[in-house]
């Protein structure tokens, strides 16, 4: 496929892909320099002025994941290369980074990964059907029928993609539905994590940045949410040169693009990727010259700041009075006929989806508390208790247990809205929500933890659960506080977001040509710190501001959704509590004598989130499971398969192509613990009937080697008749031949006695010598034949045939044995199995 890449992808392509992408950083660049400057002007001012939001109740916890990883474990990955199905061990450190290592060894010896995947702008998908919905999106002119197959064909019935709109696929599958939604969640998390990407804690160049990106697609006409704001900065960065080159390329590339349908997708998915790849590298040097350009301005920036400050001010309420003055009459009338009517509904579908998600955040850590009272009741131990607390320390951060509080946000409808407000897709609020309930949690987790070690170090381990639950109430009631200042906040942001870039995109005609003319109100000292778009842009904030604000607050009177009142405020008990936040955090297992869960390797000793996979009755480790063969062959249409490949596989009937998912672990049993079949026929005064017994012994095999029996299954036949016709059948042969074998002896002793007569008479010939030497040896083999005959038992054996792994499959032909009790004694025939350990 590396030919199919440097084939379209020639060396003046790739030079115009460059060009591309140094003509959007150099826009975005000169945005950049400018929104910095404002951006640092702003968090001064605000230094000096003071002011903020109201302190949360919760304790926030610094580095969370410390010395933890996520998750780690084994699935099958689809390698493009040469088109099979490798198994793989995945091991995601808390970085979210979704690393892929040959084997779990190789990952202990800490060997580079195969493969690492940041899985920013990813979406995780659990079916093809999903992804051929996707892939068809990105490649409008080259769609699938729904009748067609995928140019991939899993080997389960289980996938796990990840799937991108410019970056490379990724295809993995487990064998049991419950694998895929632990690994779903997963990667989900992985997703949701990767996505925000930016720092919340840089004040100048996280502002700086998203203001630049957002004011040059609104150059570029698009003024709604975008989906693909997403990731670290030249991760976005590298989606912006994108969002314009990739539909030139493919109006380029697709019409010149060979083969079945499925070639074609398959080979787009390479060229994007690595078109993806070269925007990339030139984004992440090009945006990092760019940050250092502008924090090596930062301290003369800031020094004239302080010493234009008031100027700055004063300068700013000015021209903002002149902008209000042009801008509110339009804005208002806006606002009337095509803002009002609909801030309660969208108000109401965002309230909805997120206050069941917070509830059901809440709910989850009350049970686990509950959970853990109940078993310092019981008596559990400290080392159980230890554990326990161990694992509510990471609550929320395991995506299987956080996942019923996600859900429920997923199941936001923007419908009619999106069209209306150019809201793109609810994914950005979706997953911003879902940030905010797992920090929500973490909070409380780490609240409770110290408010129940505080109470442990004072009072001791006498009344345990009676702390545990005086500790959860004062939790929750924080936590009802914070999670309603935490959906007011987020309820104000979303309509902001849906709301303003509306009402700048309807202003624009009539507003927009008008604002150079303010600039002249500036001093051009103070131009770096104050830009006209900017004021502008903060006018029209402050013409719905009033609003959604009066929306939200009656909203909070009305308490629907249990949002409180703004005047309400929770008096702390301990106002000292906000300083147990520098304390590091309670080592539960250390202190309980517990490990918590900790797994060791050649890394250290680390403790892993979420717990591995365990699948009942597997009697090997997942990670040796056997290499599954790829498909090589996929046709285009359900009916198009070549006539050869039919006659083969009817001539060949070996292991299939397609390995599905076994139903349930009897057929891996099986492959380990062969079962064979034998024909016996027991004593007639015995009864026998059907059933299994457990016994120790052996069992000579046809190659020799002695094999344990572990159980014997007796099965009764059910044609008595059939059975001992067979078996007469059987015994009229057998004394057949004995009649045979008596008759040729008889010959041979006939014969020797005319020899000897002969030779008393007259002198042999040579000729006579050598046939009555000959005669002799005849009758001596005849004689060797009949002893062999009555010493032995006749027996009949059948052939077994083993599979390619090496273990005797259950289907293959049993071995057989026909054993007779006497001559005289016949019975009906039982099938016995043996159950080789």
């Amino acid at each position: 496929m590396g030919d199919v890449v440097s084939s379209h992808l020639d060396e003046s392509r790739r030079e115009m892909i460059t060009a591309r992408t140094r003509d959007v950083m150099g826009q975005f660049g000169d945005l950049y320099e400018k929104q910095y400057a404002v951006a640092l002007f702003n968090v001064v001012r605000f230094e000096i002025e003071g002011g903020g939001a109201p302190q949360s109740q919760l304790l926030h916890r610094k580095d969370p994941l410390a010395g933890h990883t996520i998750f780690s474990g084994s699935l099958f990955q689809y390698l493009e290369e040469n088109r099979k199905w490798r198994n793989r061990f995945v091991f995601i450190p808390n970085s979210y980074a979704v690393n892929l290592y040959e084997s779990k060894a190789a990952h202990d010896r800490m060997l580079h990964p195969k493969v690492s995947i940041n899985c920013a702008g990813y979406k995780a998908l659990t079916s093809m059907e999903e992804y051929m919905e996707l892939l068809n999106s990105s490649l409008p002119e080259i769609k699938a029928k729904p009748s067609n197959a995928p140019f991939i064909k899993c080997a389960t019935q289980f996938p796990l993609i990840l799937w991108h709109p410019y970056a490379r696929h990724y295809f993995f599958c487990v064998v049991t539905e419950k694998e895929q939604q632990k690994w779903h969640a997963v990667l989900q998390d992985c997703v949701r994590h990767s996505n925000n990407g930016l720092s919340e804690e840089d004040t100048v160049q996280t502002p700086a940045f998203t203001d630049s990106v957002r004011r040059y697609r609104q150059v570029k006409g698009h003024y709604g949410t975008w989906e693909m704001m997403c990731g670290s900065p030249p991760q976005i960065l590298a989606n912006l040169v994108l969002e314009t080159l990739q539909p030139e390329l493919r109006n380029a590339i697709g019409p010149r693009l060979k083969g079945k349908l499925q070639d074609r997708q398959r080979k787009w998915m390479l060229i994007s990727d690595a078109v993806y790849r070269q925007v990339l590298t030139q984004t992440s040097s090009q945006y990092a010259a760019l940050v250092d350009a502008c924090e090596a301005q930062k301290p003369s920036l800031d020094v004239r700041l302080r010493g234009d400050m008031d100027m700055l001010v004063t300068t700013k309420e000015h021209v903002i009075g002149k902008i209000r003055a042009l801008v509110m009459p339009k804005a208002e009338q806006l606002l009337r006929s095509s803002i009002q009517p609909y801030l309660g509904s969208i108000l109401e579908a965002l309230m909805e989806p997120t206050s069941r998600g917070f509830a059901e955040v809440r709910d989850t850590f009350f049970k686990e508390v509950v959970e853990i009272s109940k078993n310092s009741l019981n008596g559990s131990g400290k080392d159980k208790l230890g554990e326990q607390l161990g694992r509510l320390s990471m609550l929320a951060f395991h995506p299987v247990k956080m996942q019923s509080g996600y859900q429920q946000m997923q199941q936001l409808n923007l419908e009619g809205l999106q069209q209306r407000f150019d809201v793109s897709s609810p994914n950005v609020f979706v997953s911003r929500a879902q940030i905010l309930m797992r920090e929500q949690m973490d909070n409380a987790v780490f609240t409770f933890e110290q408010l129940l070690h505080q109470a442990l170090e004072a009072q001791g381990e006498d009344d345990l659960c009676k702390n545990i639950q005086k500790c959860q109430d004062r939790v929750i009631k924080k936590y009802d506080y914070d999670s309603s200042t935490v959906r007011k906040k987020f309820f104000r942001e979303a309509l902001l977001q849906i709301i303003i870039p509306y009402m700048l995109q309807q202003l624009a005609p009539s507003c927009t040509p008008e604002l150079p003319r303010f600039q002249e109100l500036i001093f051009e000292d103070l131009s770096h710190f104050l830009l006209v778009e900017n004021m502008y842009e903060e006018v029209v904030l402050q013409s719905v501001s009033k609003d959604i604000m009066m929306a939200v607050k009656e909203a909070a009177v009305q308490r629907r959704h249990n949002l409180y009142r703004d005047s309400i405020v929770l008096t702390n008990s301990d106002p000292n509590l906000h300083l147990l936040e520098e304390t590091p955090p309670v080592d539960w297992g250390a202190k309980f004598g517990s490990d918590g869960g900790e797994e060791k390797g050649f890394r250290g000793r680390r403790k892993q989130v979420v717990s591995m996979i365990q699948l009942e009755g597997l009697p090997i480790p997942y990670e040796s499971c056997l290499e599954v063969p790829g498909v090589e062959l996929i046709p285009e249409e359900d009916g198009d398969v070549a006539e050869d490949d039919r006659e083969e596989n009817e001539e060949n009937p070996g292991p299939s192509e397609d390995p599905k998912s076994p139903d349930s672990v009897n057929q891996i049993r099986d492959l380990i613990n062969p079962v064979v079949e034998v024909v016996a026929l027991p004593d007639p005064e015995e009864d026998a009937t059907t059933g299994t017994e457990t016994t120790n012994g052996t069992i000579t095999m046809e190659d020799g080697l002695q094999e344990e029996v572990t159980h014997v299954t007796t099965i009764v036949g059910d044609n008595i008749s059939k059975s001992k016709s067979i078996m007469e059948h059987l015994m009229g042969s057998r004394k057949q031949k004995e009649l045979q074998d008596e008759a040729a002896i008889q010959r041979a002793i006939e014969e020797m006695e005319m020899a000897v007569q002969e030779e008393d008479s007259e002198p042999a010939s040579e000729q006579e010598a050598s046939e009555q030497e000959a005669s002799e040896q005849e009758a001596s083999e005849h004689a060797t034949e009949a002893s062999d005959s009555e010493s032995q038992p006749l027996a009949t054996d059948c052939s077994s045939r083993n599979d390619d792994s090496g273990f005797q499959s259950p289907t293959n032909e049993a071995e057989a044995e026909t054993i007779t009790n006497g001559p005289d004694q016949t019975a009906d025939p039982v099938d016995v199995e043996l159950l080789l350990a």
